[in-house]
């Protein structure tokens, strides 16, 4: 249909370069006015435009071909590069709302300028999103020069650390020209400039951080108005699989860990499957008979076994699917380290959930961390569309466009290069074996250097790195190595791989944002030569590999070395391939070169992409249920975080508590008193006064004396005092009933699969009951804060205060330090307890229930017999 449609009306995307071409006329034509202008008359337009938005009521739009126009010559004079037209078109397009696809070496970090400052004139704030740290500190230093040079402020956040670019201010720290005007300031300060630059996961973490503080001033980020996102295919598609999370220590011991783990490496292969495309593993019968044996169990799959199972799950996974230097890096204090599959960079502070990583760790002999409690979480997919307005820039989206459109509703737009692209990209050598392959590599890399000719030889692990890089060595081969395990190197390293003869081997971490520079000479002796040591499961990433040759029409090679043992030929029908090449008698050092099977590569690359989409779309399906959730939870927790009077609130849940517990008991006068005296402590008279009243208007008349009662124990403490008590009681309240939804929509999701043995749609499932566990979390907080609305007291001394293991926990994440432990049982403490900047609050002696197993389990259960009357009603 999408071929038709395109045949019949035109590819979309050609429709809309043809509309850009008017507006880059609009553009080109300002350049002769603007150059002649001084740097104070630039310097002004920003007053100037934002004045036209502001009281002229002038849309971006309108304002676009002179906002761009302006942003093209202060680049001249400040960096001395001007935008191509071609980059005006990527600007239009990102301005618009759209991915631009721009091939490398096509100035994406320039492009952006144009976009950026066009809808940093609203005021409200632009976000740069990079992939990593130092791209972050990089482009804002690179590129705030313009800005500055315009009047914008533009600032940096990256793990632990705020900058605002300074003219004024040297930093001696880098050697990196383009870092030294960076000045450190709060994080507050970054986010209120007009432009922030910084890393995908730090944006996210702030708006987590944010959703846990106790007071307004402690908020960093304003409202989400619009994102640019750099590299937008590994960000918002590859690294969408794994949700963000906020996290404290639980109690729980990892000695399971070490057990199970050694129960793993006593299997054999008989004992397990293994099914590598989904990345799990399962006992066969023979293994179930052998574990039981081991452990001393009768029947391994009985419900008292459950941990059993999710134990040697998990350490069976660690020992068979997930390999040291591809897939984490022991470091040498003991440390597991993620390794990040499409980049190759180490994911420091990353960790695998569902008790992964502790299992790995009980592998490698580190010590075994504790299991982690969620405080707050969140998938890239519905952060980034909290955003209004959001665009992205990348060499390589085009593979992806419908993953783009229907997870985020974004459009990609292929922009023409400004220089034809003469780089000759080879047809794949085919191997039998890989040692073969790596034979033939080491031995063309070798006539290469001879040559002089630089070469850039991308592999896809850290292992096969290092296993390539020794026989380089032993080929007599000088070379330098970039991966994980090197990357302080990284600048020299890259600045160097376009030398005579320079051979660098590089991971996945070579692959963005890497700006090889090539001199005349070696331009005529052809250019840098790319080489894949073997294909990676997505085309985007070679294609990124390809990239860093033949920028800007310059010349260039690359060539792809695959055999039928590389793990993706392997998992898709290397033996296939192995046989056939055995048939036709081809030796290990013969490749084949043949289109077909080069057509069977990418066709297994694009099973893996299929199934990887699939996988992200699977993740926020379900996280869209939580979404629903966590929009309705931070909408009400940033209503009472800025509000200074709550008492609406509280008088709305008092009303609704006191017309359901009387609803729930209308005939039964002894169980009303009961609750009554659980949640709202009214005097016996009142009480009987309410029973007395007719049925009919019995809620009302329990909704009015509770209301009194309440404006009577504000007067006791008086307006200010009750004003501060009931916004850090209802914050906590809300925090901790929010934190053990979590944690119960956690378990819901782990279960959740099985329903479909029942021939039951597991996500509707979700859906239903996560709907259901929420409306009872909407109960209990209501419970919870009006029980301590007529029960806490302003501490009269500070050391009466009480702080729980949460609140520290919560605390330590907003403010980004290390977290402390959260037990079990403090994770189910009641909002008593709450702390704030303002208010410190203790339970009075007199007025608290009789035990807290009364205060906690009887009010559940008095909910759950109300609710169930409730539906017999209906």
């Amino acid at each position: 249909m999408r071929k038709l449609l395109k045949k019949v009306f035109g590819s979309p995307e050609a429709r809309a370069l043809k509309s850009y071409e008017k507006r880059i006329e609009d553009v080109n034509a300002l350049a002769a006015k603007y150059k002649k202008l001084s740097d104070t008359q630039l310097k002004a337009k920003t007053a100037e435009f934002k004045k036209l938005i502001s009281e002229d009521k002038k849309t971006l739009d309108d304002i676009l071909p002179e906002a761009f126009a302006l942003v093209r010559e202060a680049s001249t004079r400040v960096l001395g590069q001007r935008h191509f037209d071609v980059q005006l078109i990527g600007g239009i397009a990102m301005h618009e709302g759209n991915v631009a696809e721009m091939k490398t070496g096509e100035g994406k970090t320039l492009v952006a300028t144009l976009p950026i400052y066009l809808n940093a004139l609203s005021g409200q704030g632009v976000h740069l999103v990079t992939v990593n740290d130092y791209l972050a500190q990089r482009d804002a230093g690179w590129m705030g020069g313009i800005y500055d040079f315009l009047g914008m402020t533009v600032s940096v956040i990256i793990s632990q650390a705020s900058y605002i670019y300074d003219t004024q201010h040297e930093n001696t720290e880098h050697d990196d020209e383009r870092l030294k005007h960076l000045r450190p300031i709060t994080r507050q300060e970054a986010y209120a400039a007009d432009i922030t630059y910084g890393m995908n996961s730090e944006f996210g973490f702030d708006y987590l951080r944010d959703n846990m503080v106790q007071e307004a001033g402690q908020l960093r980020q304003r409202d989400l108005h619009y994102a640019i996102v750099d590299e937008v295919d590994s960000i918002l598609i590859d690294e969408a699989r794994t949700p963000l999370i906020i996290s404290a220590p639980s109690s729980s011991s990892g000695s399971s860990y070490s057990l199970f783990s050694q129960v793993a490496r006593r299997l054999e292969p008989k004992d397990y499957e293994v099914d590598e495309k989904r990345r799990a593993a399962a006992l066969t019968d023979d293994g179930v008979d052998k574990v039981q044996q081991i452990l001393g169990l009768d029947n391994l799959y009985t419900p008292e076994n459950v941990q059993v199972i999710y134990h040697l799950e998990q350490a069976l996974r660690a020992e068979t699917l997930f390999k040291k230097d591809k897939d984490y890096v022991v470091t040498p204090d003991g440390e597991i380290v993620i390794v990040d599959e499409f980049t190759g960079r180490l994911l420091h502070g990353r960790r695998y959930n569902e008790g992964l990583h502790q299992a790995i760790e009980a592998k490698e002999g580190v010590d075994v961390q504790q299991e982690s409690v969620t405080l707050a979480t969140i998938s890239y997919q519905n952060y980034f569309r909290l955003y209004k307005k959001l665009a992205g820039m990348t060499g390589t989206a085009k593979t992806e466009e419908q993953e783009f459109q229907e997870v985020y509703d974004l459009n990609v737009v292929e922009v023409p290069t400004n220089r034809p692209l003469i780089r000759d990209d080879r047809t794949d050598r085919i191997y039998a074996t890989e040692k073969g392959k790596f034979t033939a590599l080491v031995e063309d890399v070798k006539q290469l250097q001879k040559k002089g000719q630089p070469v850039l030889i991308g592999t896809v692990s850290i292992e096969k790195n290092e296993v390539v890089s020794k026989l380089l060595a032993r080929a007599g081969v000088e070379h330098s190595v970039l991966n994980a395990k090197h990357h302080e190197q990284e600048a020299t390293i890259v600045a160097k791989a376009g030398n005579k003869g320079a051979v660098t081997l590089a991971t996945n971490i070579a692959g963005r944002g890497t700006d090889i520079k090539l001199s005349e000479e070696i331009q005529k002796l052809g250019g840098l030569v790319v080489a894949g040591s073997e294909r990676h499961e997505a085309r985007r990433i070679d294609n990124q590999l390809r990239g860093r040759g033949g920028r800007q029409g310059e010349p260039g090679m690359t060539q792809f070395y695959v055999s039928a043992e590389d793990d993706l030929m392997r998992i898709f029908g290397g033996d296939r391939i192995k046989n056939l090449m055995s048939r036709l008698g081809v030796d290990e050092t013969t490749p084949i070169e043949n289109n077909t099977l080069s057509k069977a590569i990418e066709n297994a690359q694009k099973k893996v992409e299929s199934h990887n989409f699939d996988a992200r779309k699977n993740v926020v399906q379900y996280d869209d249920v939580m979404n629903r959730h966590r929009k309705a939870t931070y909408v009400l927790r940033q209503e009472i975080l800025k509000s200074q009077d709550i008492s609406q609130h509280i008088y709305d849940l008092i009303s609704e508590e006191a017309a359901s517990i009387t609803a729930s008991y209308a005939d039964k006068a002894k169980e009303f008193k009961k609750e009554m005296e659980a949640v709202i402590p009214l005097p016996n008279q009142q009480i009987k006064s309410i029973t007395a009243a007719p049925a009919e208007s019995r809620a009302q008349k329990a909704a009015e004396i509770s209301l009194k009662s309440y404006k009577d124990r504000v007067k006791r403490l008086g307006q200010e005092a009750m004003r501060k008590l009931e916004r850090a009681l209802y914050l906590q309240a809300l925090d901790t009933a929010w934190m053990q939804h979590l944690e119960n929509m956690q378990h819901l999701r782990e279960g959740i699969t099985w329903r479909s043995i029942g021939q039951r749609d597991p996500l509707v499932e979700y859906r239903r009951e996560g709907q259901s566990m929420f409306e009872r979390m909407q109960e209990e907080l209501r419970n919870n804060v009006v029980q301590f609305i007529f029960r806490a007291e302003p501490p009269d001394e500070p050391e009466e205060v009480v702080e729980t293991e949460l609140t520290r926990a919560a605390q330590s994440a907003v403010e980004g330090g290390a977290q402390p432990s959260a037990s079990r049982q403090a994770r189910r403490l009641r909002a008593a307890e709450p702390k704030s900047a303002d208010v410190k609050v203790t339970v009075s002696s007199t007025d608290k229930p009789k035990s807290d197993k009364n205060r906690g389990q009887g009010s559940t259960k008095a909910q759950r017999k109300r609710k169930k009357k409730a539906r017999r009603r209906k």
